[in-house]
């Protein structure tokens, strides 16, 4: 797809004050398409964001969309473009009235029935459909974030932009929700930039990944390519426990190696490790063993016991 049908960002440099937040960061995102941004805290996810939306000035560099400049606050009387939406911890709901008159706020009233229908598909995708007649006053967290959500889709936006849009959603709802949130926009051909800490979640969803570090975009992929290629303490660590493999076990070149990636095996390896935690999963067991003092993570299906010595290979490549 082309620029002109696409979220092109240019950043050469942001800053609040002297030192730069972003610098040197250039992406295009297809019509469509789910990002999901990276990003330790304090690191610019949330300016990214707020960049895009037209909130911030960015004076060093270009944010686009369909080859029509995004403006910022010092060329547009309300800040925000108005073919897009922002959902952020500010879920800017009226208290005093209910949950569906909340979502239906900025729908045409020429044809209320249509708008009554478009208001009960929403409540539906957020799964709150029971609540249609509370005042939002009374819900909880939560709820209020769902209803923000749905309230932030009804104008059918092109753009819409959350950051960490679940985070005051149970685990159980927050999946649930988040298979329907994103079955919608892609069906409605929404483009959708999520900041988030969860690199596990965005596995699922996102067609791009950015990994935000040091002030700039470290990588740029499709989550599979990303998963498939960690090559920094900094990119493995969004994943959870990983192995640190040297120079010279494995090959000529560090690894850096989740704990599925890792087998025990009957051979002799250079990899030997003597297990120190053994952690039950579910599905398996995280086994921790120490290496020339440093922690080697792998999953095996039954716990191994604290002081066992073992091999272990690579996946698919015993060396």
């Amino acid at each position: 797809m082309t620029k002109a049908h696409s979220l092109f960002v240019q950043i050469d440099s942001f800053s609040y004050e002297k030192e730069p937040i972003l610098q040197d960061l250039k992406f295009c995102l297809s019509r469509g398409e789910h990002l999901a941004i990276l990003g330790e805290s304090g690191g610019g996810k949330t300016t990214l964001i707020h960049l895009i939306y037209g909130l911030l000035e960015l004076k060093l560099g270009k944010i686009t969309w369909k080859d029509q400049a995004v403006l910022g606050p010092e060329s547009r009387l309300i800040p925000g473009a108005p073919y897009m939406k922002l959902v952020d911890q500010e879920f800017a709901l009226m208290p005093m009235i209910t949950v569906g008159e909340n979502i239906a706020t900025d729908l045409p009233r020429f044809d209320l029935a249509k708008s009554e229908r478009h208001v009960d598909e929403l409540l539906n995708v957020v799964g709150l459909h029971d609540y249609k007649n509370t005042r939002a006053s009374l819900l909880s967290g939560g709820q209020k974030q769902r209803v923000a959500l749905a309230k932030a889709l009804a104008s059918n936006p092109e753009i819409l932009l959350l950051d960490e849009p679940f985070s005051h959603i149970d685990p159980h709802r927050r999946s649930i929700l988040r298979q329907q949130l994103f079955r919608y926009t892609k069906a409605h051909e929404i483009t959708c930039v999520i900041a988030t800490h969860d690199a596990h979640q965005a596995l699922g969803y996102a067609d791009q990944i950015a990994v935000l570090g040091q002030n700039t975009l470290l990588r740029y992929a499709p989550p599979k390519k990303l998963y498939q290629s960690l090559d920094s303490h900094y990119l493995a660590g969004f994943f959870g426990p990983y192995s640190c493999i040297p120079k010279g076990v494995f090959s000529d070149q560090s690894h850096f190696l989740l704990p599925h990636q890792l087998k025990l095996t009957s051979k002799q390896t250079r990899l030997k490790i003597r297990v120190d935690a053994v952690l039950f999963q579910g599905a398996n067991y995280l086994i921790r063993g120490d290496f020339n003092g440093q922690h080697i993570h792998f999953n095996y299906h039954k716990p191994l016991s604290i002081g066992r010595v073992c091999h272990l290979a690579m996946l698919n490549n015993i060396v």
